[in-house]
């Protein structure tokens, strides 16, 4: 193996763009093409490729040590930049060339256990296994690297508007939030456990009640979850909160922070302000609190319409306190046969539904509930849904709740369907006047739709106890295409309304001490009116870099059964070492 001594890197493969000039690059050979009588290699580092070349007028050492090099060998090369004879519009790099006078092979790799190029059918366990190879590859590192500049413009434009970045623990009292805390065995205090933070929501509070106003954190966060694309065991969150403002005050500094991220790394102008919704009317027009608004087919409330029909699907949703819903899939009937028509109405039972009914206007009005139907009856149900001929209407009826969820997902599998949505387009939402409370199905009993020091609409306090149903938060989301990019709210800082707040959750003063008691105590210390937001990093990096999952803008991510594939991680620890924190393995 060759040394670099002597050889200093001037510049990244990426940066060479002009001829005239000796430079010195390093990386990892990705093509050799063996002409002959000249060698073509292309080297790859972080900012791309640059070529290479090796000829007659090679040292004839420098040439013979040019023809033992190997795919992913790792290479430093002096020479002088020179125009490309044929040029490569597809790269940065593509219209020089480098003519090597100095070659030092400083590592050897085996054959990889799949090709380091960035069309790649490998299996993807096999890539996770190996995921520092996987990384190599230009899509992946493209997503590291804007997830990087994702974070760099994250902390200049908070430090630019006054914020101060201040770290708070890893290891931390465990607090219901949610979700199940990943928990840790302390050796001192055995029997005793820390919790790894959901969120640092509690801290970020104190830090407002310490007097730092403005407070930013790319926070490290943990839930012990169920994972899916779009969530990992272990995530970042832009963290911030902010004293003496109101939830626009908030939502205009991130409105600003989106803008600017958005311009920087994608070209894009986010029109701002962003557009607003209650969450009332984002489940009533497009049956999600997180509504995908790049497309229309909106639900439109059709109970007026059919409540004279003599169907009793209908009757008993409306005679129930329910609703009867539709969308609109325009020019549906074209693609959606009676055979697919059937697999919705199965999709639509396996979340909920009792069954789905449709008109299907082809060439003549195809209703699934015709024989129910009085003269004039589908026309008003037509007219009600707009449905003219090539659309196809699918319809809901049942209590207002799993209507509205049916309906919203038909609405994005449809909207899939027909190439409806536009995958060049960012549509930014607000999400404002979240329920305050949520009812669980199996005990009736209303809990905390947020974390429990959410400060209700003022106009609400007076419905705590007698309507729950009615009770909006000060709190909001930030929606971005259909996903949840984020959650805020103002928080509560009455000590007596919290205490309220408290046992309208059904918390005895015992369990309030036992989990809140330092945050409790703080508060009759006085507190500023504050409130802040969690901004998921992850999730915008996926959507920026257009990935279809977390783990394509995660360096070393978790796989369905949260566990590394690469590592091996969760894996046994010897009895040892358990022994001294006090714990014993049960079969």
């Amino acid at each position: 193996m060759d040394s670099m001594k002597g050889l200093k890197r001037t510049c990244y493969c990426g940066e060479v763009t002009e001829a005239g000039r000796t430079v010195t690059v390093g990386g990892f050979a990705s093509r050799i093409r063996n002409k002959g009588g000249i060698i073509f290699i292309d080297l790859r580092d972080r900012t791309g490729l640059l070529q290479l070349v090796f000829d007659e007028n090679t040292d004839t050492a420098v040439f013979e040590k040019a023809k033992s090099v190997r795919s992913e060998y790792v290479l430093m090369a002096q020479g002088n930049v020179r125009e490309r004879e044929s040029k490569n519009p597809d790269m940065k790099t593509g219209s020089v060339e480098v003519f090597v006078t100095d070659l030092r092979v400083l590592s050897k790799a085996q054959t990889t256990p799949f090709e380091i190029v960035d069309d790649l059918n490998t299996n993807e366990e096999l890539r996770l296994k190996y995921r520092y190879l996987d990384l190599r590859r230009t899509p992946l590192m493209k997503n590291i690297l804007t997830r990087h500049e994702i974070a760099r413009i994250t902390r200049e434009y908070f430090y630019e508007n006054g914020f101060i970045e201040i770290e708070t623990p890893m290891m931390m009292k465990s607090t219901p939030e949610g979700a199940r805390d990943y928990l840790v065995p302390s050796r001192v205090h055995p029997g005793s456990f820390y919790a790894l933070p959901q969120s640092p929501q509690i801290y970020k509070q104190l830090l407002m009640i310490s007097g730092y106003d403005r407070y930013i954190q790319l926070a490290r966060c943990f839930r012990d979850e169920d994972l899916r694309a779009d969530r990992q065991p272990e995530f970042t969150q832009i963290d911030l909160e902010m004293s003496f403002v109101e939830p626009e005050d908030i939502q205009g500094c991130v409105e600003g922070f989106i803008a600017k991220l958005f311009k920087e790394v994608l070209g894009k102008d986010i029109p701002l302000p962003l557009p607003r919704l209650t969450f009332a009317d984002a489940m009533a027009r497009y049956g999600s609190d997180k509504p995908d608004t790049r497309f229309g087919m909106e639900i439109t409330n059709i109970s007026c319409a059919v409540k004279d029909i003599d169907f009793v699907v209908f009757s008993e949703a409306l005679s129930n306190g329910g609703s009867v819903r539709a969308i609109n899939v325009k020019g549906g009937a074209a693609v959606y046969t009676r055979k697919e028509i059937d697999k919705l109405i199965e999709h639509a039972k396996g979340i909920g539904a009792k069954g789905l009914a449709y008109i299907r206007y082809a060439d003549e009005p195809n209703c699934s509930f015709k024989k129910f139907l009085a003269d004039g009856q589908l026309e008003a149900v037509m007219q009600a849904t707009d449905c003219e001929k090539g659309d196809l209407v699918l319809i809901c009826a049942d209590k207002n709740k799993t209507v509205l969820s049916v309906l919203g997902a038909l609405r994005l599998i449809c909207g899939k369907r027909l190439g409806a949505i536009p995958e060049d387009k960012f549509n930014f939402l607000w999400i404002t006047e979240m329920p305050f409370f949520e009812q669980d199905e199996e005990t009736g009993e209303w809990v905390a739709a947020h974390h429990p020091f959410t400060m209700p609409m003022e106009e609400c306090l007076d419905s705590l106890d007698s309507d729950p149903a009615s009770v909006r938060a000060k709190a909001w989301d930030l929606v971005l295409n259909g996903t949840e990019l984020s959650s805020g709210s103002m928080r509560i800082t009455d000590p007596a309304l919290q205490q309220r707040m408290f046992e309208a959750l059904g918390m005895t003063d015992e369990e309030i001490q036992a989990k809140f008691g330092f945050l409790v105590d703080a508060y009759r210390y006085a507190a500023p009116p504050h409130g802040g937001m969690g901004i998921g990093l992850d999730r915008l990096a996926m959507i920026i870099c257009g990935a279809d999952s977390l783990r394509d803008v995660t360096a070393f991510p978790k796989v369905q059964n949260a566990s590394e594939l690469m590592s091996e991680c969760p894996s046994p620890v010897d009895t040892a070492s358990l022994e001294i924190l006090g714990i014993k393995i049960k079969e």
